[in-house]
């Protein structure tokens, strides 16, 4: 996967992911241009995502199955913060916000690798048709409301996620992460525990 082209910034909301790149992901709904690609999360250590994910700055974004078992040869992800709720005009909940630190295997060290993975939630289907119910006109048959909720897309929620994946220190210098707290958090718990490690390898 090629970087974007010049120009070109992808620095989308939480509310964008899952209103837009998610829920078209999980409709099987087209989405011009397919810039993000499908990658599987076990295949893959976090530094190995360049030129395979999207890159963004210092952000790789890619969809992946849903899985509870983030564990491959190479590491996991363990979970670090509680779910944050994604959602649309402020009001509707339609997504979940999960964070996640890579640990490397075998020796289970703690990296600085974090990443968000942003599930769908069955309210964002309830949500478009009401849009598109908003949209559409009051006066239509019977058999034009027939014909339109047959073209409602199938919408498997539990298929697929969207991942956003970052290495720590990048972000802390970009300031990229100060606009989420709980992220930051996150981070901070990251540099303690580098720092700690520091100060053991003066010890010796």
């Amino acid at each position: 996967m090629d970087s974007l082209p010049p120009g070109f910034h992808f620095f989308p909301s939480d509310e964008e992911l899952v209103g837009y790149f998610l829920y078209r992901k999980v409709a099987s709904l087209p989405c011009q241009p397919p810039i993000i690609p499908t990658l599987d999360l076990k295949l893959y250590k976090p530094w190995e995502l360049h030129g395979k994910a999207l890159q963004s700055g210092s952000y790789w974004y890619f969809f992946t199955r849903k899985t509870t078992n983030r564990v491959s040869n190479y590491g996991y992800w363990n979970d670090c913060d509680a779910d944050k709720q994604v959602t649309v005009m402020g009001n509707d909940i339609v997504g979940l916000k999960k964070t996640f630190v890579f640990y490397q295997a075998p020796e289970e060290i703690k990296t600085n690798w974090v990443m968000n993975e942003y599930h769908l939630l069955n309210a964002i289907a309830t949500y478009n048709s009401n849009s598109n119910n908003n949209s559409s006109s009051s006066s239509s048959s019977k058999s034009s409301r027939s014909a339109k909720k047959r073209r409602q897309p199938k919408i498997e929620c539990n298929k697929w996620t969207l991942c956003r994946v970052s290495e720590a220190n990048h972000d802390v210098q970009t300031g990229l992460f100060n606009e989420d707290e709980t992220e930051l958090s996150c981070l901070d718990e990251v540099f303690l525990s580098l720092d700690d490690l520091d100060e053991i390898s003066l010890l010796k």
